[in-house]
């Protein structure tokens, strides 16, 4: 089957399945496992350089609000018909970030060639590993993504486990440094699977932008920094948005040194299977735990 990805969360899904040799296009985003990606054709491009932008300026140019602009993504047809896909895989959950339902489905009735659209749009942490079910029956392999699902959910039981009955420090998670922007969706129940308390935010929500006063009235006991799209090198080169905000230095979770960037594209941002490493991840943030293999400091550093 000739697969194309245009969301990276369903490359993590098709990897997770096996069925990387099946991938014949992908976005420019699309980076995991890397070895088995990097020689996939590219199918989309980007309108903005976020490498070259501050967040404020990345968020005035998707209409003065992250999540709420159109689609900041190019879709190359010619390329996308000429790789004859049985299968394109896409989203429907966020304008940016990821080319958006709507497009891809006119792009595949003009090709006219059979070409099947699947839309993700996952909102918790159960309708990220029941996608990976979606993905695999549509794709032939429905039993090993059972068996996939089974395993990851085996994981999450084992952080619960090792992070029950411990005191559950309160949490804000950031997902935009400016605005400042809480990370809604699933980050709240990793968070909560790994033994704390998300501030903020509820599971499943679509968030929208916070105050800083909510921030510091909140008096968070930790703070997660893991903006979307962003590295922690990337984030980190923003850091005096957030340090020079009034009041930072009397928040609990600066003053005992609890305030973490995260590696945010890998772990959080995306719903894909490796959400469950950012909960085991958060297991050693928030109690200094090992779930899973040891962290890395590409996983999760003190700001």
């Amino acid at each position: 089957m000739r697969i194309v990805s245009l969301l990276p969360a369903a490359t993590d899904i098709v990897a997770e399945l096996g069925l990387t040799g099946q991938l014949v296009g992908r976005t420019h985003e699309c980076d995991w496992p890397p070895a088995e990606i990097r020689a996939v054709p590219v199918v989309t491009g980007a309108d903005l350089s976020p490498d070259t932008m501050s967040s404020r300026e990345i968020s005035d140019a998707v209409g003065g609000a992250a999540h709420s602009g159109s689609s900041l993504y190019t879709l190359d047809t010619e390329r996308l018909a000429g790789l004859a896909p049985d299968v394109v895989i896409t989203q429907d959950l966020c304008d940016v970030c990821a080319v958006s339902y709507e497009p891809v489905s006119r792009a595949v009735r003009v090709m006219d060639t059979g070409t099947r659209v699947l839309s993700l749009e996952p909102r918790t942490l159960t309708d990220v590993l029941d996608c990976l079910v979606t993905v695999g029956d549509l794709l032939g392999v429905r039993r090993r993504a059972e068996q996939r699902r089974t395993e990851l959910l085996r994981r999450l039981d084992h952080v619960a486990g090792l992070t029950a009955g411990r005191p559950r420090p309160r949490v804000v998670a950031i997902e935009w440094l400016d605005p400042l922007w809480p990370a809604g969706h699933w980050v709240p129940e990793q968070i909560g699977c790994a033994g704390g308390e998300a501030l903020l935010a509820t599971p499943g929500e679509h968030t929208k932008p916070m105050t800083w006063d909510q921030v510091r009235a909140a008096r968070p006991d930790v703070i997660l920094v893991l903006p979307c799209g962003f590295p922690p090198e990337r984030t980190l080169r923003e850091r005096e948005v957030l340090t020079s905000l009034p009041g930072w230095e009397e928040l609990p979770a600066v003053r005992s040194g609890s305030v973490w960037v995260l590696d945010g594209p890998a772990y959080f941002n995306r719903p894909g299977p490796r959400v469950v490493r950012g909960a085991e991840v958060l297991a050693h943030v928030l109690h200094d735990v090992r779930a899973g293999t040891e962290v890395t400091t590409d996983e999760a550093r003190l700001f």
